[in-house]
């Protein structure tokens, strides 16, 4: 039967008890995890996806639209996708402290913010990437997302080139088109197959392959911390419709 809880701190004492009664946990997380550090999601009636924009956000995103228009790639690459100033937030910070006492197996991420890492979680598979990588496609040099937006070396059309060798930069990043890096997808794959709890948080597992990663999971306990409802709801242990950054409090 389906535990359901909408109080922050009934949810916290849910998630704490989830913690000390398991022994491999997971926790697999989306672009709610990041919206209390500041990030908007995609999908809400504020999110990214309901802004007007040149173009859609899918057809910007995606890998045809960096090829044939890399300007404007670029442009909202730095503006939308980037955001230097995001700090990571209390779910964040309490899952890199549930890893240090070991307690937390893993975080496998839809985010590219980086900030499980800047939080101080060790093991995390980014399905997607990172805005905090880019590369070099001639000779492999890898900027950071502070080089990106200091518009440092660029060509006259404001596309980042390699100032080691003029070569074209690209993202770390999976764009619409791509697929995901089969080593962070096995490294994923296998820690969910391991884990006996998953938690859920912060996405409406509608984005795929990635929200299909949840089928690997046979463990005991499904827990799933969103605002919104999922397909996924009624196969959960723990349901929380609670603020993630909230439920983690504890």
């Amino acid at each position: 039967m389906t535990q359901a809880i909408t109080d922050s701190k009934q949810a916290s004492t849910a998630l704490a008890e989830l913690f000390n009664t398991h022994g491999r946990v997971v926790f697999f997380g989306g672009a709610g995890v990041s919206t209390a550090s500041g990030i908007p999601d995609f999908r809400s009636v504020d999110g990214l996806y309901h802004q007007q924009f040149a173009y859609p956000p899918e057809t910007m995103l995606s890998h045809s639209f960096y090829e044939t228009h890399p300007a404007e790639f670029f442009d909202f690459y730095r503006t939308k996708m980037i955001a230097l100033n995001a700090k990571p937030n209390r779910c964040h910070t309490k899952l890199a402290e549930l890893e240090r006492a070991g307690k937390l197996d893993a975080v496998v991420t839809q985010n590219i913010d980086g900030l499980h890492q800047m939080a101080g979680s060790q093991r995390v598979f980014e399905l997607h990437g990172s805005v905090h990588r880019n590369i070099c496609q001639s000779c492999g040099a890898v900027y950071s997302a502070e080089w990106i937006c200091s518009r440092e070396h660029e060509d006259a059309a404001g596309v980042p080139v390699c100032p080691a060798c003029g070569g074209r930069i690209k993202p770390d990043v999976v764009l619409y088109e791509e697929p995901l890096d089969e080593r962070v997808l096995t490294g994923a794959v296998a820690a969910i197959a391991a884990a006996d709890a998953l938690i859920v948080g912060g996405t409406s597992l509608v984005v795929y392959p990635a929200a299909g990663l949840t089928r690997y999971f046979t463990g005991d306990t499904l827990a799933i911390c969103n605002l919104a409802p999922t397909d996924q709801d009624a196969n959960a242990d723990l349901l929380i419709s609670c603020d993630i950054a909230a439920a983690f409090a504890f």
